[in-house]
């Protein structure tokens, strides 16, 4: 019988708090890496494109990243709770690594799209082994001392990756935006592998490949319905009709599947608590607003405030603040207390009010007004985005943390791939019509004029487009707002379970394993 990975460290005399956080650095350090990665490269793009060329399959630089993220992240989940989740964890991290440096190597488009797909099978493995591993390090009643770790790498990764991208991209030259990963990476596999302490795991169970199949296909079709929906292809087109259709037998079929195999990749049996549903409801609604938010509320700020679009991560500084913040002091209260259910209520309420309040955003509105408005919405992120994974965490086996931790992550990257695409078209529809000929993009995403070339248009046109933008703004988040409401309904049936807690006794002697090995 092999061990199970998931006995928490935490039981050990030596893990205090203060080994557990410079154990979580290398981690912490692999989650900022996948998170400030796309942020830096979609600021050196013109740059990229002026050296490779291929303006018109641009788009998929970013595509072929998130598809692959998407898709791999529940393989990743479940091969860490099979054979470990330390070494999985680091195996993704040096994928990661390779693709890195094969991007910045990239002597044409094609090969740059082919190599940050593997970048994002990378990022997979982090995103969804990094949640998993501090599960593993830290019971869900302890985990609350240590979300300020996660919320400001959540902040950092989001405001930092323009800046970084920016002074990357004019000082250092594009390929760097891939080669900056390798030191840093090297530091966070380095760190981890010395740092991480975690049992061993040796296991015969026989891979689900013909569900890793179905499950990749299915969530490929997603993935790229969502972002070829509005620009690309129109939503009532074969081709996107086609993708959906491909999803939903895709779907069945994987769902038969996974009632038949022995060693499920994603076991349905995490499907039947309560608490697990209805938090992947919550963090797809997040998910959404927050992907969403990223994109078009600097678009609004730049386009109708005449904010400076030179610092374009500082104008998300009123929401992401807020949210490191608040998880900090939501984490606290969550350890100190062992209650949770008024933080999701409380995250998912905030969230619709603040997501409604942006949707009367106008021509008019101040820099100021729409600062407090995003700063309602970061404070209910704050409240939100970590308790969610720590309740589906806390609803699961500990032999299911991984595909637990997996299967939330990847709710969140659908509903930010689907809301953006929904919310891109809101814009397009709202805009189009009022935006001159020489803004178009080739790449079907949102486009603004710059504001020289706003400054040029006559009265009445830019007043036209500057009416269209807040348009735009305030159809997305009216439907933001929807998904926070459904949110909002789905937090109030959380049933608040006792969180685990330090093992205060020894685990029954049919728990323990005889074949047990520390890694």
């Amino acid at each position: 019988m092999s061990t199970d990975p998931t006995a928490p460290p935490a039981a050990e005399p030596s893990a205090t708090p203060n080994r557990i956080r410079i154990t979580m650095l290398g981690i912490m350090l692999a989650m900022l890496l996948a998170m400030l990665d796309n942020a830096i490269v979609g600021t050196s793009m013109p740059t990229i494109v002026g050296d490779l060329g291929g303006l018109a399959h641009i788009s998929w630089v970013v595509t072929a990243y998130t598809l692959a993220t998407a898709a791999s992240t529940p393989v990743w989940g479940k091969l860490g709770d099979l054979y470990g989740r330390k070494h999985v964890f680091l195996a993704s991290t040096g994928v990661f690594l390779i693709g890195s440096v094969l991007s910045g190597a990239s002597q044409s488009m094609s090969q740059l799209i082919a190599f940050r797909a593997i970048q994002g099978l990378g990022a997979g493995g982090i995103t969804a082994l990094s949640f998993a591993l501090i599960g593993t390090l830290v019971p869900p009643r302890e985990r609350g001392r240590y979300q300020g770790m996660n919320a400001a790498v959540i902040a950092i990764g989001t405001i930092g990756g323009p800046l970084i991208g920016g002074l990357i991209a004019d000082h250092l030259g594009w390929r760097w935006a891939f080669y900056i990963n390798i030191p840093l990476g090297l530091m966070a596999l380095a760190w981890s592998a010395i740092m991480l302490k975690l049992p061993a795991t040796r296991t015969k169970a026989q891979i689900d490949w013909p569900g890793i199949a179905l499950m990749t296909t299915t969530i490929s079709a997603i993935v790229l319905a969502a972002t070829w929906a509005g620009t690309q292809y129109a939503w009532g087109s074969w081709q996107i009709l086609s993708l959906f259709a491909v999803a939903v037998i895709g779907l069945a079929l994987f769902i038969a599947s996974q009632r038949r195999a022995v060693e499920p990749v994603l076991p349905l049996r995490i499907f039947s608590d309560r608490n697990f549903v209805l938090s992947c409801v919550m963090i797809f609604g997040a998910g959404a607003v927050m992907f969403g938010a990223t994109l078009y509320l600097p678009l609004f700020q730049q386009s109708v405030q005449g904010a400076s679009a030179t610092n374009s991560g500082l104008l998300l500084m009123p929401m992401m603040i807020p949210i490191a913040l608040v998880s900090t002091i939501a984490g606290k209260a969550m350890s100190r207390t062992g209650k949770y259910k008024i933080f999701p209520v409380l995250g998912a309420g905030l969230l619709a009010v603040g997501t409604g309040l942006l949707a009367t955003m106008d021509t008019d509105t101040s820099r100021t007004t729409a600062g407090l408005y995003m700063a309602l919405v970061g404070i209910g992120l704050g409240f939100l985005l970590q308790m969610t994974t720590t309740i589906a965490q806390n609803s699961v086996e500990m032999r299911d943390m991984g595909v637990a931790s997996a299967g939330v992550t990847l709710f969140r990257t659908i509903g930010g791939s689907l809301g953006v695409a929904i919310f891109g078209s809101l814009f397009t529809h709202a805009t189009a019509g009022h935006l001159p000929a020489t803004t178009g993009s080739d790449s079907g995403e949102a486009t603004q004029i710059s504001a020289s070339a706003l400054a040029q248009l006559p009265a009445q046109t830019k007043d036209a487009y500057l009416e269209s933008v807040a348009s735009g703004t305030q159809h997305i988040f009216l439907l933001a707002a929807c998904l926070c409401a459904t949110a909002f309904v789905a937090a109030l049936f959380i049933k608040e379970i006792p969180l685990r807690g330090k093992p205060t006794t020894p685990r029954p002697a049919a728990e323990q394993a005889p074949a047990s090995q520390t890694a």
